[in-house]
């Protein structure tokens, strides 16, 4: 095996997407293996490989961890994205856990009634406008320094940029009243390990289509 990390996922984004995002930040080159059949995931489970029965699952340092967002902890400390000290981290997580209330709204969005994609759509654009950006906005504006915490990249910056793009695909002008997020976006779309993740060819996945929602459902069928 190599001594890369191993993701075990689905062919898409899902909860996994924040994951490639972080390690691409941190310049980590992974190989992935991608589930298609209820089978390979009940396998999974069978041989212990899940400890609650979930995916993600990142093989890393010798471990299989499962659980998002100990998974991204892991991860951001080991490749110095977690601020100098406690109070930096305690910063960056709740900048995260912001973000991942508005991540959540949109992971579930692609799985909408087809009569409610419009009012889902709705309250992303609200919760996205007058809720999360505006935090953002006012920190970068307060400290003027090119990111979150610490004038220096982190956890919470990669998070935010994966936020504004996937909200951008289903809204292209969110980011019309809000010109410190225009900036970082523009910054972080430079950051040479981004700039290359935001390339074609690289393991960021696509927007979530119906063939995802159909392998998802058929995968995690109860």
């Amino acid at each position: 095996m190599s001594g890369k990390p191993r993701l075990t996922y689905l062919n898409g984004r899902g909860r996994m997407e924040s994951i490639r995002w972080l390690l691409a930040a941190a310049g980590v080159e992974f190989d992935e293996v991608y589930l298609e059949t209820k089978e390979e995931y009940d396998k999974l489970i069978k041989d212990g490989f899940l400890l609650f029965q979930q995916v993600p699952l990142v093989e890393i340092d010798g471990m299989k961890m499962v659980q998002t967002r100990a998974i991204m902890s892991y991860i951001a400390g080991k490749y110095n994205l977690h601020g100098k000290d406690l109070k930096e981290r305690a910063l960056i997580d709740m900048y995260v856990e912001g973000i991942s209330d508005l991540m959540q709204m949109i992971l579930m969005f692609p799985f909408s009634p087809p009569d409610a994609k419009e009012k889902n759509l709705e309250s992303i654009k609200e919760r996205a406008t007058n809720r999360y950006f505006p935090v953002f906005e006012k920190v970068l504006k307060q400290h003027g320094q090119d990111f979150l915490v610490g004038n220096k990249f982190s956890w919470a910056d990669v998070q935010l940029m994966e936020a504004i793009l996937a909200v951008e695909e289903k809204l292209p002008t969110v980011l019309s009243g809000f010109p410190q997020l225009q900036v970082f976006k523009t910054k972080m779309s430079n950051v040479p390990t981004i700039k290359k993740f935001l390339q074609p060819g690289s393991p960021r996945k696509p927007p979530p289509d119906a063939h995802y929602v159909e392998t998802v459902l058929k995968v995690f069928k109860k």
